[in-house]
């Protein structure tokens, strides 16, 4: 049975042995991957912050498209701290606030310390416990 694409790849190879980027798939492609999962983490951890006070949490992120999520306590319904396997390698954790509503209703907290994001778990649970009581 003849390969459906054979002719792609000789067509490939024929055009792409005379062209200055021949190699450009072998090489390039590879090395700009690395230099983007090397220096894109550290970007986005640089755009992401937040400020918890007594009534709201607001987490901004961003750079080219700004996000500003302001989530008021009494909204919120539960809170998780969970950490994957590669959160495990590097140390860090991530607080997720589920809260009422159905737009929006899920805002995270990426790249926490696990002591740090369960506090302010404990924090927010503390919050809305005396909403309750």
């Amino acid at each position: 049975m003849a390969d459906p694409l054979g002719y792609r790849r000789i067509l490939d190879r024929a055009f792409l042995e005379l062209t200055p980027v021949a190699n450009l798939p072998t090489f390039g492609v590879p090395i700009i991957a690395l230099a983007f999962l090397s220096t894109a983490p550290q970007r986005i951890y640089r755009r992401l912050h937040y400020r918890l006070t007594e009534r709201l949490l607001q987490v901004v992120r961003g750079w080219l498209f700004h996000v500003d999520t302001v989530v008021p306590l009494v909204r919120v319904q539960h809170i998780d701290v969970t950490r994957g396997p590669l959160e495990k390698m590097f140390g860090v954790a991530t607080l997720v606030v589920h809260t009422a509503g159905t737009h929006n209703s899920i805002v995270t907290l990426p790249g926490l310390k696990p002591e740090r994001a369960a506090e302010i778990r404990d924090i927010i649970r503390e919050h809305v416990r005396t909403d309750f009581a």
